[in-house]
């Protein structure tokens, strides 16, 4: 079953993104947080993908290992920059070999060489959707979405146009990058049902950890944050350092959540961070999402 015939059939749900450890003496570890999660009975689990070789294999291992060894349905980033189409048929079918049958299509982030090489057989990650919808119809795709608009779109009108694109090439449902304000999730879905998108749209949550991670989210994927917000998490650090930053942080999320579920958002979609007490922390007084 697609992940997508799974969020039709349930309420509210939970889902979780990990992402593989660098090296391989950490998995054991790794697996350990993934075993704690799991009780919560996420809807899916996701594992991000990275670039070149040995980090594609890692993630392909690590997606099937959750699988088999949890029982939870996985799903694998996929990008596509600087990639061929071969390679990405390879690796679709391993994927679906090790019984990983849904992947979130992207581009993958710019490196800074020559742009001939990177643009290879794809430019979007909407040629991606395509080409995965095309190729496998038996798996299921999901797209990247953006609240706050991709930092690369020249509008918030032409970041609408692409993400329209990528569900009409065949995008069964959507995840969106980290935001902090709730109503740019609204809008966003607004927007999207104005233009003849129904497909459920999940947003994902990013709890804030320490002040330094903060600064650092904010200026590498362009995500705008609240001044109330920000002045809330300024005055934690100031007060009590990155451990009230910490705590500040689990409760803006889960006040996120809240607010999210209250204005019929599918599910939540939360990036883990491979820390098993944070998620915990964030979900023990949000029984609705708990398996």
């Amino acid at each position: 079953m697609k992940i997508i015939d799974r969020i039709r059939d349930n309420g509210p749900f939970l889902s979780l993104e990990f992402f593989p450890p660098k090296e391989r003496d950490q998995w054991p570890r790794f697996f350990g947080q993934v075993e704690r999660l799991a009780g919560l009975d996420p809807l899916f689990a996701s594992v991000t993908y990275g670039a070149g070789g040995s980090f594609q294999d890692n993630t392909l291992e690590i997606a099937a290992e959750v699988h088999k060894r949890f029982g939870l349905t996985t799903m694998s980033h996929l990008t596509c920059v600087g990639a061929e189409k071969r390679s990405i048929a390879a690796y679709m079918d391993r994927l679906l070999e090790a019984g990983v049958s849904d992947v979130l299509a992207l581009r993958g982030d710019m490196p800074g060489n020559d742009p001939a090489e990177v643009w290879k057989d794809f430019r979007h990650a909407s040629d991606l959707v395509e080409f995965v919808r095309q190729g496998w119809p038996e798996a299921g795709v999901a797209a990247a979405c953006y609240p706050d608009a991709h930092p690369e779109s020249g509008s918030i009108d032409d970041d609408l146009r692409w993400t329209c694109h990528k569900f009409n090439t065949g995008a069964d449902f959507g995840v969106t990058q980290l935001f902090f304000d709730v109503r740019r999730y609204q809008d966003l879905v607004r927007r999207l049902r104005s233009r003849g998108i129904d497909n459920p749209v999940v947003p994902g949550i990013l709890p804030v950890l320490a002040m330094q991670s903060l600064d650092r989210i904010l200026s590498l994927c362009g995500a705008n944050i609240p001044l109330k917000l920000y002045l809330e998490i300024r005055e934690a650090f100031d007060t009590g350092g990155d451990e009230a930053v910490r705590r500040k942080g689990v409760d803006i999320a889960r006040r996120q959540i809240r607010e999210l579920l209250a204005l019929g958002a599918p599910g939540i979609h939360l990036y883990s961070l491979n820390n098993a007490d944070v998620c915990l922390d964030i979900l023990r007084d949000v029984p609705e999402l708990r398996g």
